[in-house]
């Protein structure tokens, strides 16, 4: 059975990973602020709290790195609070746990590490400066550890687009804004949380493992098609 360490697992497109990859077998050691009372879970502020050395099995197969955040303003009225705030979340606490999960993950011999970024970094949206700086400090790490942990160790990222998560709510909740929203891509719709995790998890399986160093864009359509 292979283990994994799930960071954000009780919402959207992490819970969502939480739920398939038990069912496909992994053994899932997961990591939350909310206490989701499943096996293997921690109930933990990883922007303020280490991992416990004991919580972490001896070897790791995959590390899915799921926080995140969606700040939404114009330039003018972004505080710097406002920047390092969006960097703690999704660089410097992956950066942190990626380093305490890196002696199990060695143990491996042919893990996987799976990040997250947002179709944002690569089309230039307005209001997006703070997390489109975030996300893309995380897809420079993506292809400076992929090339620092090769062979043994794989990191890819996604790059989603809107996707209808918690996280989301407030972009999506009404009628007006969803269509608005569905409008924008290709694909006349926004994405689905169980469809991103399926796409994680076929990401770091066999079937991917001579992938590593990429941003793989889930965005229906948005960051290519016209």
């Amino acid at each position: 059975m292979k283990n994994m360490l799930l960071i954000g697992s009780s919402k959207g497109i992490g819970y969502e990973i939480h739920n398939q990859a038990i069912d496909q077998g992994y053994n899932v050691y997961s990591i939350s602020r909310t206490d989701t009372s499943t096996k293997n879970h921690l109930c933990l502020d990883i922007l303020r709290e280490s991992i416990p050395t004991e919580f972490l099995p001896e070897k790791l197969d995959a590390l899915i790195y799921c926080p995140g955040s969606i700040n939404l303003k114009p330039f003018k009225s972004l505080k710097e609070a406002d920047f390092l705030s969006d960097f703690q979340i999704n660089v410097l606490s992956a950066v942190k746990i990626i380093q305490q999960a890196l002696t199990p993950l060695k143990a491996s011999g042919n893990a996987t590490i799976l990040l997250f970024s947002t179709v944002a970094v690569s089309q230039g949206m307005a209001f997006h400066s703070s997390i489109s700086a975030a996300k893309g400090a995380i897809e420079g790490l993506t292809r400076s550890l992929a090339a620092e942990f090769a062979p043994n160790i794989r990191v890819n990222a996604i790059a989603p687009s809107l996707t209808d998560t918690t996280l989301a709510s407030k972009l999506l909740d009404t009628p007006e804004k969803r269509e608005s929203a569905a409008g924008r891509h290709a694909l006349k719709r926004v994405g689905e949380a169980q469809k991103i995790a399926a796409a994680a998890l076929n990401i770091i399986g066999p079937n991917f493992d001579w992938m590593t160093g990429q941003i793989i864009h889930i965005d229906g359509g948005m960051s290519i098609v016209r």
